[in-house]
């Protein structure tokens, strides 16, 4: 699309007044980076363009330019359903199927509006008009600063615009640190800095702002790490009551799956969070090399995202989920130990 289509677009882009970008339920620093950068973005074109997030957000990432006029679906869902009736254009950011927007996927179904997908996780719906679709890539944060190079704009990208997109390309890449990140990925990251992205400023407002609570839960977390050194795993476990012990509030998490691929040899690093509130257990999946965590969530635990990253859930208790995890983990014996 980014190449073939772009003539298309730019025609979409020329008639419409009313735009709406909507990132997935559960936002992270690339959804929200990627989805204010567009913001900014269109509206210094002229458009009237509105964020509508599904729900809240780490406090994290608040501080970013625009957020004060993020809406939040949840909290204002009269007002997103009039925005996404009026919009002629909406833009789906960092996710590729409708399930991922939560409640926002009837609205979205509902809608007449033309779609925009600018995604890079695999295996896309095909629910958008046009659709910018790269796994390859390290972040929709850096699909989207290529997309602004292909409408020829690249010189309309304000202090304001590389703010936004260092933030989500830092993020989804573990501080440049994945494989995901490419040269052309650090490329991007130096234009953005020449544009006015402070680079240590933004990673200080997101990875140095730990409240007391916070680090006392990750003490918790650590504290409960296990390790298979055999198969090179290791995964941690926080239960409703540790998290309510430490006043847990959205996003306290964020990294700490990490934690686990930071020992010598472990290739392979989950977390374990209960949610009592929902009925199910959250994890997160990290990896190093080619041991693909996206086909291990999605084969088990009803979740997916990219090779070294990945999400799921389990409907099971955090002790039958742990168990069952455990039971699977053999399977990949020559994956994990080749």
């Amino acid at each position: 699309m980014i190449d073939t289509r772009i003539l298309e677009i730019t025609s979409e882009l020329a008639k419409a007044e009313n735009i709406v970008i909507v990132p997935h339920k559960g936002p992270d620093g690339d959804a929200i980076g990627s989805s204010l950068g567009l913001m900014h973005f269109l509206k210094d074109k002229g458009h009237n363009a509105h964020v509508i997030v599904p729900n809240d957000y780490p406090e994290f990432l608040k501080w970013l330019p625009g957020n004060g006029e993020v809406i939040i679906y949840e909290n204002e869902k009269e007002k997103s359903h009039e925005l996404i009736a009026e919009a002629e254009i909406i833009f789906t950011l960092d996710f590729n199927n409708l399930s991922r927007c939560g409640d926002l996927q009837q609205p979205l179904i509902n809608s007449k509006a033309v779609f925009v997908m600018i995604d890079h996780h695999q295996e896309p719906s095909d629910y958008a008009h046009y659709v910018y679709s790269n796994a390859e890539m390290s972040s929709t944060c850096e699909m989207v600063y290529n997309f602004i190079v292909k409408l020829r704009a690249a010189k309309k990208i304000t202090p304001a615009i590389a703010t936004c997109l260092y933030t989500g390309i830092m993020t989804d890449t573990g501080s440049f640190r994945f494989s995901s990140t490419s040269a052309d990925t650090h490329r991007v990251v130096a234009d953005l800095i020449d544009k006015g992205a402070l680079n240590s400023t933004i990673h200080n407002n997101v990875f140095d702002t730990f409240s007391e609570n916070q680090l006392q839960l990750l003490g918790t977390a650590l504290k409960n790490l296990r390790v298979n050194y055999e198969l090179k795993t290791a995964y941690i476990s926080l239960t409703q009551e540790e998290l309510q012990n430490h006043h847990f509030r959205k996003g306290d998490t964020e990294g700490f799956v990490n934690y686990g691929l930071s020992l010598k040899d472990i290739i392979f690093a989950v977390i374990f969070i209960e949610k009592e509130n929902e009925d199910l257990v959250k994890m997160s999946f990290r990896s190093k090399g080619d041991f693909n965590v996206n086909k291990f969530a999605r084969a088990h635990f009803e979740g997916g995202g990219h090779i070294n990253a990945a999400g799921g859930k389990s409907d099971l208790s955090l002790k039958e989920t742990i168990q069952k995890f455990n039971e699977i983990l053999p399977q990949y014996r020559e994956e994990l130990t080749s």
